[in-house]
């Protein structure tokens, strides 16, 4: 096996890792602190996924593009969380549940009423578009490194505000004691909605730093919630680091088998055989290795606590 299409592959592995974080980092926020299992998340990915793309076609300009999908995905999770997610607080899961679907069966032909049901090209920025060497032969995409780069920094960023800033005394402190925290004179319901939001724009960027690695249509954003959510199981719900060890590791291991498997499985089966099993022992790994560590760890690798 070449050990360069390995490190390539886990660089591939580590950047969908990366943005497997930013929409792990918004559920574990929202589930682990405030108690809301919000399932139309993925929803918000899709919405930054599609605005993206579309003034990206538009303007020319692929920055202005990932701030426009940012802004208007937290506008539109601002007026959900007033509108829906507030009578949701202190429901049980159940409810949770079957509101927040019901937003995903919405967002998806809101989707389609604006942009059709075809897939929308999200272009790579030109100045993006060409290979760095980064050592003899290996050119590697420069966008890919932009996203490893992007999803590091984010990453850094949201533990030292969730961490070591006032915000996020004031998240901790309305999670752990709500009652007492709005005795003390914190607006909790302002907290929890700044954290919903916060949410919302880290899902929004992972959609359109991803929109030009994957096709952008309707339903992406439930085939990323499935993910998101073994990465919050394996990493313990509500802790970011955790979040971010299992990201990366899932990513990994998806990545990893979608490239190897299939090539391991031609020394016993058809080609045509190996081509189709491949990828769905890939997504099996990613359960297994979710099994593997709950039956070890049944909180998770860390514990709950952001």
């Amino acid at each position: 096996m070449n050990p360069i299409l390995v490190f390539e592959q886990l660089l591939n592995g580590a950047g969908y890792g990366l943005m497997l974080f930013l929409i792990a980092a918004g559920l574990t926020l929202v589930f682990g602190i405030m108690d809301v299992m919000n399932l139309s998340h993925g929803s918000l990915f899709m919405v930054g996924a599609y605005v993206a793309a579309t003034v990206h076609v538009q303007s020319g300009s692929f920055a202005v593009a990932v701030l426009v999908a940012v802004a208007v995905t937290v506008a539109v999770a601002a007026l959900l969380e007033v509108t829906l997610m507030r009578r949701l607080y202190g429901r049980d899961h159940l409810a949770q549940v079957l509101a927040t679907f019901g937003v995903i069966l919405v967002a998806d032909d809101a989707v389609k009423m604006v942009w059709g049901p075809s897939p929308v090209m999200a272009p790579t920025p030109a100045w993006l578009s060409g290979p760095v060497e980064l050592f003899a032969g290996l050119p590697y995409p420069s966008y890919r490194l932009v996203v490893l780069g992007a999803g590091v920094l984010v990453a850094g960023l949201l533990y030292l505000l969730v961490n070591h800033s006032r915000v996020g005394m004031l998240v901790r402190a309305g999670a752990s004691d709500r009652w007492m925290a709005e005795l003390m004179g914190v607006r909790v319901r302002r907290v929890f909605c700044g954290i919903f939001v916060l949410g919302a724009a880290l899902a929004a960027l992972a959609g359109a730093l991803m929109g030009p690695l994957m096709a952008v249509q309707v339903g992406m954003g439930e085939s990323i919630l499935i993910p998101a959510l073994v990465v919050i199981v394996i990493g313990g719900i509500g802790s970011l680091r955790g979040a971010f060890v299992a990201a990366l590791l899932v990513g990994l291991v998806d990545t990893i088998g979608r490239a190897f498997l299939p090539l391991l499985l031609r020394a016993t089966l058809p080609p045509a055989v190996a081509a189709d099993l491949g990828p769905l022992c890939a997504e099996v790994a990613m359960y297994a290795l979710m099994a593997a560590v709950l039956s070890f760890r049944p909180a998770g690798l860390f514990s709950a606590k952001a």
